[in-house]
């Protein structure tokens, strides 16, 4: 017997024309119409099938797109890294989510048409937008697991399609054989869906709430202090800050107002320190080890963060170091392994001037030590990260002699890892780590030694990475985002 719903028509929204746009704002507007219209759609149908109606045809919506073309080159300010394109042609972006990108739309398509005095025209796709992602954040509904309704799922609707949800353009591997228009952004509609869900996964809140500037640690003890200064910020009101967000996405706006833990924590616990302009800082736990930095920072690169920073413990590789002391990380060796089929190993990640000087600062002004003082308490040099978190176990002749020659000052498990997916995904990047131990050197981190630790130097540590974001949220985005993030075609799209 033939399949029921192979004959079905096709049921679409009806959509405006495409139209061009002088004006950033009226761009946004239109990109936010088309997308409302569309997820309105798909979340009509669903409900009417979820509600027993016989399937009349198979629902499509598509998601909205930003064209551009222009026939000659910009003479643009050369300092600049984004906000034009490289060469004459057609370039295009699928977008979603438009309401939450909104600020971000509006400036890079404000610097798109001011930089090239050329319009961009805003229009529908041939993007399908897959179910699960249209209905995505509806509490009131879910989309059920295959097989748990009558009729396959994928014949009513469009699925998620990993065979399309990929880096190819951030990693440089886009195959443009077809003459499709060359890339816009750097991620696709379907990428930036599909992290989105993910971050609420793992992080248990909204990605509405994240800030433009992420610490990192691997931690609880940084959480822990996160809420405190977080607390005190609130009871400021010079501070700028106007809420604190924890997991399960609860917020709070007084300083002594409760801030509960979930039952069950995420695996990566989020807290989010917020401006009403999202100029704010969010803090991750990742846990420890190189997989799940991988993992965060996947999926937090699609919300474009103007700096990522890892503020987390490592071993002191050197006998000179004391536990306590700080390295701030200008090279790194990677022996992570987690990014090697997307960033092989023989491409460098450079310190960033601008993140360095405001990490070095940051120290200075917390510990109250300036110039030759400062290298009391503060290395820097090469941090490696290793994918074995036991490998002072193993014959440590092979690891140590690498350790030796690569200068390494500092050994940790995240960092590089962190660095790395930042070069990748043109996120501004840097690590500020604290000495909790010296495995060579026989001071390991036993649970005393660890309890006077914590109690002394994690409160400083996590003041000295704030302080380093504020820093940096006071510099022209121009300045932070650098030249040496952006490839030889680059997007013109930060």
């Amino acid at each position: 017997m033939p399949d029921a719903t192979a004959e079905l028509p096709l049921d679409t929204p009806a959509l405006p024309d495409p139209a061009t746009f002088m004006e950033a704002d009226a761009a946004v507007e239109r990109l936010i119409a088309l997308y409302d219209a569309s997820v309105g759609f798909l979340k009509t149908r669903f409900r009417e099938t979820m509600a027993g109606a016989p399937p009349k045809a198979r629902s499509r919506a598509v998601y909205p797109e930003i064209r551009f073309s222009t026939a000659t080159h910009a003479r643009v300010d050369s300092r600049l890294s984004f906000g034009h394109v490289a060469e004459p042609g057609t370039y295009a972006a699928t977008i979603t989510r438009p309401d939450l990108f909104a600020n971000y739309l509006r400036q890079q398509i404000g610097l798109l048409v001011e930089n090239h005095n050329q319009p961009v025209t805003i229009g529908p796709s041939t993007t399908p937008i897959p179910i699960h992602f249209a209905m995505a954040g509806d509490d009131g509904m879910t989309v059920p697991q295959e097989g748990a309704f009558d009729v396959p799922l994928r014949d009513l609707f469009d699925v998620p399609d990993l065979g399309t949800t990929n880096d190819d353009i951030v990693n440089g591997t886009l195959d443009r054989s077809g003459g499709a228009p060359a890339p816009l952004a750097p991620f696709t509609a379907q990428r930036v869906d599909y992290s989105l869900a993910r971050l609420s996964h793992y992080t248990a809140t909204a990605p509405e709430h994240f800030q433009n500037h992420v610490l990192f640690t691997n931690y609880q003890f940084y959480v822990e202090e996160f809420e405190a200064l977080g607390r005190k910020a609130l009871a400021d009101p010079d501070s700028g800050y106007v809420a604190l967000v924890g997991p399960g996405n609860v917020e709070i706006t007084a300083p002594d107002a409760p801030l509960p833990t979930p039952p069950k924590l995420p695996q990566m616990p989020t807290y989010h320190l917020k401006r009403a302009d999202g100029q704010g800082i969010t803090l991750v736990n990742i846990g420890v080890g190189p997989s799940n930095a991988k993992t965060a920072t996947d999926h937090i690169a699609v919300l474009r963060p103007h700096a990522w920073l890892m503020v987390g413990h490592c071993a002191g590789l050197r006998n000179s170091q004391r536990l306590g002391d700080f390295v701030l990380a200008h090279g790194y060796l990677r022996e992570d392994h987690v990014l090697d089929d997307d960033l092989p190993v023989w491409v460098p990640i450079p310190a960033l001037a601008e993140i360095q000087v405001a990490l070095e600062d940051a120290v200075e002004e917390v510990a109250q030590l300036e110039g030759y003082e400062l290298k009391r308490i503060m290395r820097t040099g090469t941090v490696a990260t290793i994918d074995n978190r036991n490998w002072e176990l193993a014959d440590q002749t092979g690891p140590v002699q690498r350790l030796s020659q690569s200068r390494a000052i500092a050994l940790d498990m995240e960092s590089a890892t962190i660095a790395a997916n930042g070069f990748r995904f043109r996120v501004p990047y840097g690590t500020l780590l604290c000495v909790s131990d010296k495995p060579l050197h026989g001071e390991l981190k036993l649970p005393g030694m660890a309890s006077d630790f914590y109690k002394t130097q994690v409160s400083r540590h996590l003041a000295i990475g704030v302080r380093a974001m504020e820093r940096l949220r006071d510099m022209p985005l121009e300045r932070i985002h650098s030249r040496k993030l952006r490839s030889f075609q680059e997007t013109a799209f930060l």
